[in-house]
């Protein structure tokens, strides 16, 4: 059985996709990443190599609360971004639920939490 992969967008993680998983997946299927929970919809799925996803959006965790929220552009674009206590970028944002100020490290050349 073949194996196709494929790279998050995020976390850079190697997402296995057999072709009995492609099988049950259609254009507009969302897909989560296990190691950065990133959300993509399926764009293409035809045989082989044509594959493609498009990055919905990220989902983290309030350390806080512990609600999930999703990091959106908007919410990141709104953020002002500091350098933390060991010398890295990040983006302080808002909990949507408990308003906890969150630092979020993106990782280079993306938009993308980590």
């Amino acid at each position: 059985m073949a194996t196709l992969e494929v790279e998050c967008p995020v976390c850079f993680e190697v997402l296995e996709l057999t072709d009995d998983d492609r099988a049950g997946l259609e254009v507009g299927d969302v897909i989560v990443c296990d190691s950065c929970n990133a959300e993509m919809e399926v764009t293409r799925n035809a045989g082989g190599e044509d594959f493609e996803l498009e990055l919905l959006g990220v989902l983290t965790t309030c350390p806080n609360c512990g609600e999930e929220f999703e990091v959106t552009e908007d919410l990141v674009a709104a953020a002002p971004v500091v350098q933390s206590s060991d010398g890295v970028e990040v983006s302080i944002v808002p909990c949507p639920h408990c308003q906890a100020r969150i630092e979020l490290e993106f990782a280079p050349d993306s938009d993308a939490a980590v």
